[in-house]
């Protein structure tokens, strides 16, 4: 374990930075993003970023090749991938646990090595949430804000940040920062102790999965919910897009008059043209893709992944929903329900 006082902790960014890129959560206005750092940056207080760390693997848009072309000939300029490494601090553990369901996607064969390069490229801090908030239900999912995953775990606490190193990637980067000094386990362990005394009294901490999984599939799939709980959504996305596991995407070309530029953009399956084709859609009403949204993170994804669902309990389609029409009703209507 090491530490450093909080007073040094810009120092000990500018440190990190001198080594790699790096990307950390700062306020914007009322909200929070990842940005790329620099010198005097201050890291946000805020529990979580407005839209998710997926960004630094899995852009809104990609530029993922050129193609030139002449007469009858067409020649490919594929776009250069990941080369530099970088870090990625301040991570919480929903956002932590996202990467291994992406991973589960990107990373199964035939594998996406715009993804990958990204992925072993980074070095991920993570950061201990000091106070959950009353839309957090990561715990539901098996997931300890006090212990979050990573190449290296911190934790502020009072007047310390305290740092671990889970992987050989975490080991080398904190060997390689001087302004550390050795020590932390009482401290880290007492921050545990009262981000545990938070979260045993959220209000979704006893959200009951039963019933979500592969063998009541159909039961799910035909409940009369569906009608009920589709009937507001107004189709926007917004849930997909500040969602930290939301995979889907199209490919688009467009003609800039000189090449062909092939960019791949975040898509999502609440809309209406997803996966449109020639004869049509295969999801025609607002109710099948509503459930299909659903129906993929509680069930299919967690019947096809040794039981890991699709979902990370962020919080984060709660707050931004605008008819307040989410995850955690879904699974309160289906799972009371249908018992």
């Amino acid at each position: 374990m090491k530490q450093i006082a909080i007073s040094q902790l810009g120092q000990l960014l500018d440190a990190m930075a001198a080594r790699q890129t790096l990307y950390l959560p700062v306020d914007q206005g009322k909200t929070a993003q990842f940005n790329r750092y620099e010198s005097g940056m201050e890291l946000s207080k805020q529990l979580n970023t407005s839209r998710s760390a997926k960004d630094l693997f899995f852009p809104q848009v990609e530029h993922l090749a050129d193609f030139q072309v002449e007469g009858t000939s067409i020649t490919v300029k594929p776009r250069q991938q990941q080369e530099e490494d970088f870090i990625l601090f301040g991570v919480r553990a929903c956002d932590a646990k996202s990467f291994e369901i992406l991973d589960r996607v990107f990373l199964a064969e035939p594998q996406d090595t715009f993804y990958a390069a990204r992925r072993s490229h980074a070095t991920v801090v993570t950061l201990a949430c000091g106070a959950p908030e009353e839309t957090c239900f990561c715990t539901v999912f098996g997931i300890d804000p006090a212990d979050p995953a990573g190449d290296v775990t911190a934790w502020l606490t009072g007047e310390k940040l305290c740092m671990r190193a889970n992987t050989k990637k975490g080991e080398k980067l904190l060997a390689a920062l001087p302004l550390l000094e050795d020590g932390g386990e009482q401290a880290v362990v007492a921050a545990q102790a009262a981000i545990h005394a938070v979260t045993d009294k959220l209000p979704l901490k006893t959200l009951d999965l039963t019933g979500f999984d592969g063998e009541h599939l159909m039961e799910k799939f035909n409940s009369p919910h569906w009608a009920q709980l589709s009937e507001s959504c107004l189709g926007c996305g917004s849930c997909t897009f500040v969602c930290p596991t939301c995979q889907c995407y199209d490919i688009k070309d467009f003609n800039t008059g000189s090449e062909i530029q092939r960019l791949r953009c975040w898509d999502s399956c609440m809309y209406s043209d997803f996966t449109m084709m020639a004869h049509g859609t295969n999801r025609p009403t607002q109710l099948e893709r509503f459930r299909q949204r659903f129906m993929h993170k509680l069930v299919y994804f967690p019947a096809n992944n040794e039981g890991i669902y699709g979902c990370v309990g962020c919080g984060r389609c709660l707050k931004k929903c605008p008819i307040s029409m989410n995850i955690v009703k879904v699974i309160k209507t289906l799972g009371e329900g249908e018992r």
